[in-house]
């Protein structure tokens, strides 16, 4: 490869921050491998669990992270045959269309540096094939960074986990990034009412221009009685839970109608477990959890543009914050706090 250095924000010990260094990529890209040069990532709450160490100890160690980005192909490796050098692309975790190909192995201070088929914490990432969608060259490279999970996730939520119908109800627990867009999507089904539930209130009035029609700030109320007091005994048909945390899909469950759907996007740290009584499960109530909203990258990222350049749907309104490479650990306090309300972006230039 003619390029053999880059920057990159590395994971070299949980619960600590990360370490920017220069890194060297493989001599060459291998099967189904894809040199791409990063212009923007975003950051999900997935990095913020795999820094903090949710799922358990970290064998990886150390190793790259970032699973949702926008950029550019400079070269392809050998049985490439969906993007080539000069392409535009979102970058994406989920499985596309392409080969699967061994991960990256790159070289820093401490040796070996790990990477799995994606990572967009890095000024050039080698990804595999099927984690690269070809779009429209005059794109917007900062809304495409974003179809790389929280929009695809969040409307594919809606659309192939709880598959609302025109007037559900839905309650979305969590309006970060992802949440947002569940709010977003349930908004262009039709949904009603759509109640956003969160700590922060910088959230939720975010969340109240992307569709949500009231806001439950559980900082300041109970959360359950507000709930029900807006639904006024009707039963609820959906609720989505951001928040992986147990407290919030017992809620979750319980809040759901006879007949409701649970839909789980966040997952609880390793050893916290949520109590539920089943005995619903087996007269209509349904739960399940989402990987990734069921989204197929190859055909729903250029429906997704479609929609948003046909002004049915908004997307630059999400991104509240952009940070430089250099300032990474900032903007991961800065989602911990809950100052930035929705996404935030790695700028790599």
């Amino acid at each position: 490869m003619a390029q053999r250095h880059m920057k990159a924000a590395i994971l070299v010990e949980q619960r600590a921050p990360l370490v920017l260094e220069e890194v060297a990529l493989p001599e060459a890209l291998q099967w189904g491998q894809v040199l791409v040069e990063i212009v923007y990532s975003g950051i999900c709450g997935s990095q913020l669990g795999e820094i903090e160490g949710v799922k358990g100890p970290d064998k990886y160690l150390p190793h790259l992270l970032g699973h949702e980005g926008s950029g550019v192909v400079l070269e392809t490796g050998p049985g490439v045959k969906t993007v080539r050098p000069g392409d535009t692309v979102v970058l994406h975790w989920m499985k596309g269309k392409g080969v699967e190909a061994e991960p990256p192995v790159y070289q820093c201070s401490r040796g070996k540096l790990n990477a799995g088929w994606v990572t967009t914490f890095n000024e050039l990432a080698v990804v595999s094939e099927n984690r690269l969608t070809p779009i429209p060259s005059d794109s917007d490279m900062e809304i495409a960074a974003l179809l790389g999970c929280s929009v695809t996730t969040g409307l594919g939520v809606i659309k192939n986990d709880a598959q609302v119908q025109i007037g559900e109800s839905v309650v979305v627990l969590g309006a970060g990034g992802v949440g947002l867009n569940v709010v977003q999507g349930a908004q262009m089904a039709s949904a009603h009412p759509i109640i956003a539930v969160d700590l922060f209130q910088n959230r939720l009035e975010l969340a109240a221009r992307f569709g949500a029609s009231h806001l439950v700030n559980a900082r300041d109320c109970d959360a359950r009685a507000r709930i029900l007091e807006i639904m006024g005994g009707a039963p609820i048909d959906v609720v989505v839970d951001n928040t992986g945390s147990p407290r919030m899909i017992e809620l979750a469950y319980e809040l759901a109608g006879p007949s409701g759907r649970v839909i789980l996007v966040g997952v609880p740290p390793k050893g916290q477990n949520a109590s539920l009584h089943t005995l619903p499960l087996h007269f209509g109530k349904s739960l399940r959890g989402s990987h990734g909203g069921g989204t197929k990258p190859e055909s729903d990222i250029p429906r997704y543009l479609g929609l948003l350049n046909a002004g049915k749907m908004h997307l630059k309104d999400l991104i509240t914050q952009r940070f430089p490479l250099s300032e990474i650990n900032s903007a991961i306090e800065q989602m911990r706090s809950g100052e930035i309300a929705g996404r935030c972006l790695i700028r790599m230039k």
